[in-house]
C-alpha cells in the first residue's frame, strides 16, 4: 500500500532518529558515484537554496558545506528524492578531488576474496 509520501509530489523527508537522511552523489556528466553522506533538513534546504552540496557531518556533529576548505564544492545540478522520501540522489558537478583522501571518488578500492584493491581511473 502506497501513500502521499510514496507517490506524492510534495517533499517529506523521513528523517531516521537522529534527524537524517542518506545522500547518494554522483557526477553529473559521468554519472560515477563520488560519495555517499547524510543530510539533515537545514543541509537538505541549504543544498536545495544555494545548490553547493550540504552535509551534516556525524563525527563533528555539526553542518558542513562541502569543500569549503579544499574549495572542492560540489556544484548541484539535480536533485532526486526516494520512493519513500528517505534517500536523496545528488547530481552535481565536482570542482576537484571528492574524497578527503584527495581521490576523484571515495570508492576508489575494489572489495574482492583477496581483499582491497585499488580502481583503475577508467574503471
Amino acid at each position: 500500500m502506497t501513500d502521499a509520501r510514496d507517490t506524492g509530489l510534495t517533499l517529506d523527508p523521513k528523517y531516521d532518529r537522529d534527524g537524517l537522511i542518506t545522500a547518494v552523489v554522483t557526477d553529473a556528466r559521468s554519472g560515477e558515484v563520488l560519495m555517499v553522506a547524510h543530510m539533515n533538513g537545514q543541509a537538505l534546504a541549504l543544498t536545495v537554496e544555494t545548490r553547493l552540496a550540504h552535509f551534516w557531518s556525524r563525527s563533528r556533529q555539526s553542518l558542513w558545506k562541502k569543500g569549503e576548505t579544499s574549495g572542492h564544492m560540489l556544484e548541484v545540478c539535480d536533485i532526486r528524492i526516494d520512493c519513500d522520501q528517505d534517500a536523496v540522489w545528488v547530481k552535481a558537478i565536482p570542482a576537484g578531488p571528492t574524497c578527503h583522501t584527495g581521490a576523484r571518488s571515495c570508492f576508489f578500492r575494489r572489495v574482492g576474496s583477496e581483499g582491497l584493491s585499488p580502481v583503475d581511473a577508467a574503471d
